[in-house]
């Protein structure tokens, strides 16, 4: 135990202490219309201004509110203090004051707050995967209230970049439907000149307890995976699609998703998004006219061409429930996702493992949807916070110096071609780029799951793109056991593997990664199905199903399977449809139909329960996006729902207490 002297070590200067200060020499701009009129929260907001240090003559601008992810602290020269939870929150008070500094030099005030977010590589089979998707819901929540506690804002820039916190700035702006907003995408990391990806370096565990990396390997290049200090990932995963979004939903300036973090063009374009946000203003452009049911749409269809993470299955309906759009249905996500080709060959889909720098060098969002354009799978009257058309910019960019210069960057600095990371339709189809997602259904998900497709290794589909699997499961009730599984060799070459009780309701729907990335880069893994109702994260490969409906702990059938039973696979990568079905056990083979039935006759694994370490917030968010709608509808909190089932719920509790009064 330290002593307390040393504890408590006091030196001299420390009672150096002032009682009162001179307070801030000025007059504020006061007029006998405010001092009779104006709330007296806004008369003192003006004194808490000065008091920070602003200038008492310059309090007539117009206010915007800068909101962020920032995380952890650095000195002057920029060396870390204290750490943030990742690299994509570590370099957004850069963005944060750039964007600062642009909108005090058109005479507005900026004011900052901020929200931090996880890492989901971070809590990677961690009880931390617990809040990461509950957490979503709460920081949209807290962004809400932010801008409400700030009355007198007259616009608010958004600063985001990860697989969280991006999505629940997006849904946090889009519910200011008048109010001016705009996105500043927080950008991407750099990969390393020699070593592994982000994606892939977190299966050096897995790879190492399978004997197919050393010790001093797996040391080496852990070390070198982030190979810039700032941004996301270097792979399309959920935070770079979600960047992708954004700027889909013209939430952005042009060209803003996947900016190198911490470069010049990463600068620019905050100062870039700060004229956007004072131009928005002045031109009384709000929210409601950028994120109407055709930008959400445009979004679906982008998110498709990139081939893009299927989080964001997850994100898109809960931000058009916050715009009050259209929220989109599977059958929505299955129709865009048959129209739309893929074609972006970034990492982990490839076919070439471009990290996300390339896809930004080539042309980002707008390069693909010229594309998009040309296919005529494009709303292109939308408006965008520029104050032009999604047609205006795409005019600007096709014809842009921005876009020229760009792509010879690209093959000055890695000797490659533009158009082998962002291909015409005809390029992607010669290339063996098919369509990402597919949203198989069957006795195990009567309710749907969703597989990215494109991802099986080519070499598990036949002639007709179809991959076929059936074989006897192996059940796991918790990530733990199944990752134990994998890292002790009992999961073998052509094994179907079941996770459940995973979904919100036993886990908060973790993110089951490190399940998937090592089934992707263990050499036997493509021989394995995986089958959860779980999610995945955006970089997650091979043969995996998830989002399984209902989940193990809501009656779902996947909670019913036993280790032994029948189940067959197909996903028909082409045409985009799958089944999953239980048909049976060694002895006796069923019919799906046969199957659903004598699943529904069974009782729920006894080994399913919520996690132990289930904080009592996720099971609160769990229980309220539950009578929501859960998962297909984006895990939203369904105000009026949520009250009509409480009302009930206490008309019933009355009625019980009345019965039980009177017998």
């Amino acid at each position: 135990m330290v002593r307390m002297d040393s504890l408590m070590h006091n030196p001299e200067e420390i009672y150096d202490i002032k009682t009162v200060a001179r307070g801030p020499i000025g007059k504020l701009p006061l007029t006998d219309k405010m001092l009779r009129k104006s709330p007296s929260g806004n008369l003192f907001g003006l004194s808490q201004n000065v008091g920070m240090g602003w200038s008492p003559n310059m309090l007539d601008g117009k206010q915007v509110l800068l909101l962020s992810t920032q995380g952890g602290l650095k000195d002057k020269d920029g060396n870390p203090l204290a750490l943030g939870y990742h690299t994509g929150h570590w370099e957004v008070d850069i963005l944060m004051k750039e964007a600062a500094n642009e909108v005090s030099q058109h005479a507005g005030i900026p004011f900052a707050a901020y929200v931090s977010d996880p890492c989901d590589g971070r809590s990677q089979g961690t009880t931390g995967m617990f809040d990461s998707f509950p957490y979503r819901n709460d920081a949209a929540m807290v962004y809400r209230r932010l801008i409400r506690s700030l009355p007198t804002r007259d616009a608010v820039l958004g600063i985001a970049t990860c697989d969280k916190g991006l999505p629940a700035m997006i849904i946090a702006l889009v519910s200011m439907h008048d109010l001016p907003t705009v996105v500043i995408p927080g950008g991407v990391t750099l990969p390393p000149l020699y070593g592994e990806d982000a994606g892939k370096v977190q299966t050096i565990g897995a790879r190492y307890s399978n004997d197919e990396l050393s010790l001093e390997e797996a040391a080496e290049l852990g070390c070198m995976a982030c190979a810039t200090p700032g941004g996301g990932c270097q792979f399309l995963g959920t935070a770079a699609t979600a960047q992708v979004v954004a700027e889909a939903l013209g939430m952005t300036v042009p060209h803003a998703a996947l900016a190198p973090s911490g470069q010049k063009v990463w600068k620019e374009m905050a100062r870039q998004s700060s004229r956007a946000i004072i131009a928005m203003e002045e031109e009384e452009l709000t929210t409601k006219d950028i994120v109407t049911d055709d930008a959400i749409h445009n979004a679906m269809v982008v998110h498709a061409a990139f081939g893009g993470s299927t989080n964001l299955l997850l994100h898109i309906p809960a931000i058009a429930h916050a715009a009050k759009c259209k929220i989109p249905s599977i059958e929505d996500w299955h129709r865009i996702n048959k129209e739309t080709p893929r074609l972006v060959s970034v990492l982990p889909n490839g076919p070439t493992p471009h990290p996300t720098i390339r896809a930004f060098l080539a042309g980002g969002v707008p390069e693909v949807m010229l594309h998009l354009r040309d296919l005529g799978l494009l709303r292109e009257n939308v408006m965008t916070v520029t104050g032009h058309t999604l047609q205006e910019n795409l005019d600007w960019w096709e014809q842009s110096e921005r876009r020229q210069k760009m792509k010879e960057k690209l093959y000055e600095a890695d000797q490659i071609d533009a158009d082998e990371v962002i291909m015409s339709k005809e390029k992607a189809e010669q290339r063996g780029l098919t369509s990402t997602v597919t949203f198989p259904t069957g006795n195990i998900a009567p309710e749907g799951a969703v597989i990215k497709s494109t991802s099986i290794d080519p070499s598990r589909l036949d002639e007709n793109q179809v991959y076929y699997h059936k074989s006897e499961a192996k059940v796991f009730t918790s990530e733990a056991s199944a990752i134990e599984a994998i890292k002790t060799k009992q999961v073998k070459k052509g094994d179907i593997m079941v996770l459940t009780g995973c979904g919100p309701l036993g886990t908060g729907m973790e993110e089951t990664y490190q399940v998937t990335s090592a089934l992707k880069h263990l050499s036997y893994g493509k021989y394995v199905t995986l089958i959860t109702d779980a999610r995945f994260s955006g970089v997650s490969t091979g043969a995996c199903i998830g989002h399984v409906g209902p989940e193990g702990l809501a009656d779902g059938p996947i909670g019913k399977l036993q280790d032994g039973d029948i189940i067959e696979v197909r996903i028909d990568a082409k045409n985009l449809e799958g089944s999953i079905n239980f048909v049976g056990q060694s002895d006796q083979e069923l019919t799906p139909e046969e199957g659903a039935r004598i699943l529904a006759s069974r009782q729920i694994n006894t080994a399913i329960k919520p996690s132990d370490h289930l904080p009592d917030d996720t099971r609160l968010w769990a229980a309220l996006q539950k009578v929501s709608g859960g998962t297909w509808k984006g895990s939203v909190y369904d105000v009026d729902r949520i009250i009509e089932v409480l009302e009930a719920g206490e008309k019933t509790l009355e009625g019980n207490k009345e019965a039980v009064t009177k017998s």
